[in-house]
């Protein structure tokens, strides 16, 4: 997918794909999955989500990365907090305590400017790249956090009926994409609240799934 369509729908304000609440499941799964303490969380494409709010309020500290310097400049001003913004290598990094968010291309981080990482939450990175752009994601993100564990939320709907993003990314993918890396545990299964904004219907089939990868 051309970064250019992400870069456009966060100009034009066009982000029906942002959750103004915290979600449900991360506050529900993610402290029973991820038993370590302290921990340092990274969030890959990031968009300007309340969870990292979250996230912080519970005391872990946050790596994340984002493409859109729009929804990264969003995200602190929601926060609150005033960033020192560098660059760094490709890549411009936004910094607070506790929090650290690089702008650009996710393929283009590499481990050591993210440092150690406890644990991955992907709160809609994979469900929003289209296949060729997942077989990428999954090797880049194990390596990059050299393989932390993750909790990954995903859909599973009949494609067919719409066109992602977000796309359909059933149980067999996600064990495609990372089962040479981790054991993967199916946590919970629910529909969608709002089906995706109208554009498929309740009867659709269409489901949120939460999933636990780890070694």
């Amino acid at each position: 997918m051309d970064p250019q369509f992400w870069h456009d729908k966060w100009h034009q304000n066009n982000i029906g794909f942002h959750d103004a609440k915290v979600n449900s499941m991360l506050a529900t799964y993610f402290p029973t999955v991820i038993s370590k303490s302290p921990v340092r969380v990274f969030v890959p494409l990031c968009g300007k989500t309340r969870d990292i709010k979250w996230l912080l309020d519970q005391g872990y500290s946050v790596v994340a990365s984002e493409l859109s310097e729009v929804a990264v400049m969003a995200l602190f001003s929601d926060l609150g907090i005033d960033p020192e913004i560098v660059a760094d290598g490709s890549v411009r990094r936004y910094s607070a305590p506790l929090i650290d968010v690089f702008v650009g291309d996710i393929f283009e981080l590499i481990p050591h400017q993210i440092g150690p990482i406890d644990a991955v939450y992907d709160r809609a990175a994979l469900v929003a790249l289209p296949r060729n752009l997942r077989n990428r994601f999954g090797p880049h993100v194990h390596d990059l956090t050299r393989g932390a564990t993750q909790l990954l939320l995903s859909f599973e709907y009949d494609q067919s009926l719409m066109a992602g993003p977000p796309f359909s990314v059933k149980g067999h993918e996600i064990s495609r994409i990372y089962g040479q890396f981790y054991r993967i545990e199916p946590v919970s299964r629910s529909m969608p609240i709002d089906s995706f904004n109208g554009r498929l219907s309740q009867s659709s089939g269409s489901e949120r799934t939460v999933w636990h990868l780890h070694k």
